[in-house]
């Protein structure tokens, strides 16, 4: 049996992490979200801290909402002027996405781990999201944010982030239907029914894989 990989991408507060996390643990298997920047970092020899500024300054650029660096899959070597490059970080980060996929089964959470395995047959690629009702009463929960119309405001501009990293990386957008097979909303289904959708999706994928008796 191959292994499973299951990635997610989610809006800010539909708790599309904390059910990567739950399925994860469920199935006694591991759930990376930004320990990958760790890995890169150690794969690569360059500073962590590095990766950590890219997407800080990344948010700052005003291009970035349009301008695309789709990966390609090319590391750039060391000795080039470009090895630190935001584009070559994203590229080890991409690196260390194939690896996990290709050594054991695990949950990716964000990164565009969808994107990065796009051609692999093993992967479930799910968007979790919900209204926004909903993600500002939980993103409270859990916040030193105490009014909503703030947190609305952070919520905007978190999920506009994500999608607009996700167009700088890969040229799709963020929360188009047609890049994930599954999109479930975390708010009419529930954190466990959302994973049992995962699990249902996962057993038809199996069957694919299950080579049919000669007769």
């Amino acid at each position: 049996m191959e292994n499973v990989i299951v990635t997610i991408a989610r809006q800010y507060g539909s708790g599309g992490k904390t059910i990567g996390e739950m399925y994860a643990k469920d199935q006694g298997i591991n759930c990376y979200s930004r320990e990958i920047l760790r890995m890169a970092s150690d794969d690569s020899g360059i500073n962590e801290m590095l990766f950590n500024q890219a997407d800080e300054r990344l948010k700052g650029t005003t291009l970035f909402g349009w301008a695309k660096k789709v990966y390609k899959g090319d590391l750039i070597p060391p000795e080039s002027d470009d090895f630190v490059s935001d584009k070559n970080l994203f590229n080890y980060q991409a690196k260390v996405i194939k690896q996990l996929a290709e050594q054991e089964s695990c949950v990716l959470v964000g990164r565009c781990a969808d994107f990065v395995l796009k051609d692999y047959p093993n992967v479930v690629s799910v968007f979790v999201h919900a209204p926004m009702d909903y993600c500002i009463a939980r993103s409270l929960e859990r916040s030193s944010i105490t009014s909503e119309k703030e947190m609305e405001k952070f919520i905007l501009k978190t999920d506009r982030f994500r999608g607009d990293y996700y167009h700088y990386y890969t040229g799709r957008t963020w929360n188009d239907a047609r890049n994930y097979d599954l999109c479930l909303d975390s708010s009419k289904l529930g954190y466990e029914k959302c994973i049992q959708e995962i699990e249902y999706r996962i057993s038809l994928m199996k069957n694919v894989w299950r080579p049919s008796k000669i007769m």
